[in-house]
């Protein structure tokens, strides 16, 4: 008889905001504990999974194009994850390693690799704390230092202003460019990561975006209310006031644009013309391209374990419990209510 197997399911593409038991349901789908692991394969019990912006495009019709495939509709999603290892047929792998890999949103699957490996963690070298591998170790931090050394060019003595500093993105960019030297400003959503911001992460001011906007903040934190860098992760007015207020050969790092993944009409931005008169930089990346995030991929590895595990940098994760919660969990990480990496616990 199967053993229960609770899975998120892609069940209908949304037009706006994905709505939980509607684009998004919960289902038992069923698993074979008995059957043996495939050929360079695995049988795992998910613990983590990684709650990440970029789901948000990937819930749309098969004939939609982008950078990433669609979620295939009636199947679970997926995304980074950590899996407990139950049964191995991949050399290297023992029963009860923990793996970092791409995996299906569902307590137990099968996952293989076509040469048989797979990257074992574990928490002792990185301060303990097994979910850095899903954040500040995981794409998102990997994400932001690749972009921010890449496109951003910190100098020292410089500005940057930072959307969503809170989060998984967020507070790795604001720590290394801490590290090199910058005055470092965020924008939150509350006044708890405000505080969490500047007196934990050391940004050196910030700004709650739902009691200020981002223009004002800027003329009253920015020296001369100027700025040299700016790292999106919300777009819209934060973008448009970012344009207005960077320096000439300012730069702007487009990560991602959060506050119209569930807009049906985009905000407008009215001021372009001031990248061609200030001869700004603004440039788009995928990470996971080879020719862009592969030369960061050891560097940011080495050095975030080493800051990690020398209490030097601090990361916060949000989590929510149960597989049953994997819809709301979506949902509330795309309307910001996470603080910190947003991750799903799926079990102990």
């Amino acid at each position: 008889m199967p053993t229960e197997n609770l899975a998120c399911i892609f069940k209908k593409v949304p037009e706006t905001w994905p709505v939980a038991g509607e684009h998004l349901t919960v289902e038992d789908i069923g698993f074979d504990l008995d059957q043996d692991a495939p050929k360079n394969g695995l049988i795992v019990e998910v613990t983590y999974l990684s709650l990440d912006p970029y789901y948000r495009g990937r819930l749309r019709a098969p004939e939609a194009k982008s950078y990433s495939p669609p979620f295939d509709l009636g199947k679970p999603i997926a995304g980074g994850g950590l899996g407990k290892v139950l049964k191995s047929n991949a050399p290297g792998v023992k029963e009860g390693d923990i793996i970092k890999h791409f995996l299906p949103f569902q307590r137990y699957a099968v996952v293989t690799s076509e040469d048989g490996k797979f990257q074992v963690v574990e928490a002792e070298s990185i301060g303990g704390d097994i979910r850095h591998w899903l954040g500040a170790l995981g794409g998102p931090g990997w994400t932001a230092y690749a972009s921010l050394y890449a496109i951003g060019k910190p100098k020292k003595g410089e500005t940057i202003f930072i959307s969503s500093a809170a989060g998984a993105v967020g507070q790795v960019v604001g720590d290394l460019a801490r590290r090199e030297g910058l005055t470092v400003i965020g924008s939150v959503g509350s006044d708890e990561k405000l505080k969490f911001i500047t007196e934990e992460l050391g940004f050196d001011s910030g700004f709650n975006y739902k009691k200020e906007d981002a223009s004002s903040a800027l003329d009253r934190l920015a020296k001369d209310g100027k700025i040299d860098i700016y790292y999106d992760n919300v777009g819209a007015e934060q973008l448009e006031a970012a344009i207005n207020h960077l320096n000439n050969y300012g730069r702007i790092v487009a990560c991602g644009m959060i506050a119209d993944y569930n807009r049906a009409e985009k905000y407008p931005i009215r001021n372009l013309m001031q990248v061609i008169v200030k001869r700004l930089t603004m440039t788009g990346f995928i990470v996971s391209d080879p020719e862009f995030g592969g030369p960061w991929i050891d560097e940011h590895r080495e050095n975030v374990s080493k800051w990690l595990k020398d209490g030097s940098f601090k990361a916060k994760s949000h989590e929510w419990a149960g597989m049953e919660k994997a819809p709301e969990a979506l949902i509330g990480m795309w309307k910001g209510e996470n603080f910190g990496k947003a991750i799903l616990k799926v079990t102990a």
